[in-house]
């Protein structure tokens, strides 16, 4: 059966068996791939510590006629431990490795991908708040899918200004002739946040208070689900 190799970042596990379990990862060069990891539950395995979720590894897989076969796995990244230490962390990586099971449904991308792991990175190392590096990502993820936020210009028609009104089913930020009735609104400040957030300016978002960060998460969670077309069930354990 023909063998390949992979980078791959655990996404979600499954118990098969006794003493299997299937894997869930997301590739750098073969999209999503679901493999069964033999005798990885048994106390002597090899490798069941580096297929855990939110690790990054080096595996080797053979193609199976259902599921393919994990035969080897060196950890690339062991993310797993530092970020299940913290409860914010942990509970910001487990919206991360959904969402991006999700967007990477019918094919994988080498963008979200590096996005993910990045992501999970800096979650470990806690260079920013659990909180902002998710917002960050799930604004990025969702942009590089195809629905990228406006947060300037009017998002249906283009109209230059700084504009207020926030409708998620139509993009972002809408001029006052685009807003249906009833559209909630945000501050200067919730949409210089997002704003930082999409572009990756830290210095910005972490001298953002409380409450703006509040607002801004909100925003992020309806912006993101509504274009997934589904909830993310790990969201409702995220601290807000």
């Amino acid at each position: 059966m023909p063998v390949y190799r992979d980078e791959a970042v655990v996404l979600r596990t499954h118990k098969l068996g006794e003493a299997d379990r299937i894997v869930t990862m997301l590739t750098r060069q073969h999209g999503k791939v679901r493999a069964v990891a033999k005798g990885v539950r048994r106390t002597g395995s090899k490798f069941g510590a580096r297929l855990e979720p939110f690790m990054v590894a080096d595996v080797q897989l053979y193609e199976g006629r259902s599921l393919d076969i994990i035969t080897q796995a060196e950890s690339l990244g062991s993310y797993g431990a530092l970020i299940t230490a913290d409860y914010g962390s942990y509970t910001a990586a487990s919206v991360m490795v959904e969402t991006a099971d999700k967007l990477t449904e019918s094919e994988g991308s080498l963008q979200q991908y590096l996005l993910l792991v990045g992501a999970l990175r800096s979650l470990s190392r806690q260079e920013h708040g659990s909180h902002l590096t998710l917002n960050s990502y799930l604004l990025r993820a969702v942009s590089m899918a195809g629905w990228a936020p406006s947060f300037q210009d009017c998002a249906r028609c283009g109209a230059l200004g700084q504009h207020s009104a926030m409708v998620v089913q139509l993009g972002g930020i809408v001029c006052d002739a685009c807003a249906p009735p009833g559209s909630p609104r945000l501050d200067p400040a919730t949409i210089g946040l997002l704003s930082a957030l999409l572009t990756g300016d830290w210095e910005h978002a972490a001298a953002s208070p409380d409450r703006t960060q509040g607002q801004a998460a909100g925003v992020v969670a309806a912006y993101t689900q509504w274009h997934l077309g589904r909830g993310l069930r790990s969201l409702e354990h995220v601290a807000r």
